[in-house]
């Protein structure tokens, strides 16, 4: 594998192991679990965020190892631009969720990480069945669960008459009670009258689907970036303006029929997307290619 591919075979939710395809590998090739703090306390101001982010990613990809000394104020402060507030406060932040620990005297010091819970990963070629996987694996917390006319983009993905009516539901995923992932879903009113709340504070929404008669044929997917916002930063236990990973799908049956609508945030810190990639072609046409079915 290519990339990260640190987990294969199963994937590592806290301290238990689940079976998944052969994407996951629960060893990685360091020798040792890849692990990052459940909380998050991004300081406020895009100056000392900025700071504390790039601090951060060196830590958790071993660029600062535990036990390292960080520069001191002075030079981080010449080092990123800012003053040496911001530095401060960005350092303040990393003591706070148990990054560093600062020493009277010494300086900040990188803490070891093991025992904080792994990132949750999932190959992208296989995401679909790893993430159904996931959901049997963690649990939901569910925030809302109401009827309603759907926003203009999630009508025309699903291929929705004006006046349709859509049932829109969001939940919080947690594993080991750190939630990592807010999922705001859409499923056709006519669909969804097969299940109610408390069947989906309970059950995973794709087996509610199969259980009404909806076929499930294919989806398509893409994956992006975005910022908390209030509402969802209060949801992840994540600062406001924190960097998420957004991941939107639409699932459609045997006729083509729209038939969910789910919208993703995935904190980065906690969950990750990966792609098995070969080496195809002769020549000059040699390139890139991504391996499908690696979870056959």
């Amino acid at each position: 594998m290519t990339g990260f591919g640190i987990f294969k075979g199963q994937f590592w939710i806290g301290d238990r192991f689940g079976v998944c395809p052969p994407c996951l590998d629960p060893t990685p090739r360091s020798g040792r679990p890849v692990t990052l703090v459940a909380q998050t306390t991004v300081p406020e101001g895009g100056k000392a965020r900025r700071v504390y982010l790039s601090l951060r990613d060196e830590i958790s990809n071993g660029a600062a190892p535990a036990g390292m000394l960080l520069p001191g104020e002075h030079r981080l402060a010449a080092q990123f631009g800012v003053s040496r507030v911001t530095v401060r406060r960005a350092l303040e932040a990393l003591a706070a969720d148990g990054w560093i620990e600062k020493r009277t005297g010494a300086g900040s010091v990188v803490l070891p990480r093991a025992g904080i819970e792994p990132q949750i990963a999932a190959d992208f070629a296989g995401l679909i069945p790893q993430l159904a996987e996931i959901e049997r694996a963690t649990t939901v917390r569910l925030k809302s669960f109401s009827y309603g006319t759907p926003p203009a983009p999630v009508a025309a993905a699903l291929g929705l008459e004006p006046g349709d009516r859509v049932q829109t539901a969001v939940r919080v995923r947690l594993s080991e009670g750190v939630a990592f992932s807010h999922l705001t879903t859409h499923v056709p009113a006519d669909i969804a009258e097969s299940y109610t709340e408390a069947d989906l504070a309970t059950q995973p929404l794709f087996r509610l689907l199969e259980r009404s008669g909806v076929a499930v044929d294919s989806a398509t997917q893409s994956v992006s970036a975005t910022l908390a916002t209030p509402e969802v930063a209060d949801a992840l236990q994540a600062a406001v303006g924190a960097p998420l990973l957004s991941l939107r799908r639409v699932v459609r049956d045997r006729a083509g029929r729209g038939v969910e609508y789910l919208s993703a945030l995935y904190r980065p810190e906690l969950f990750r997307l990966e792609m098995t990639l070969a080496r195809t072609g002769a020549g000059d046409n040699r390139h890139w290619e991504p391996v499908i079915g690696t979870g056959a």
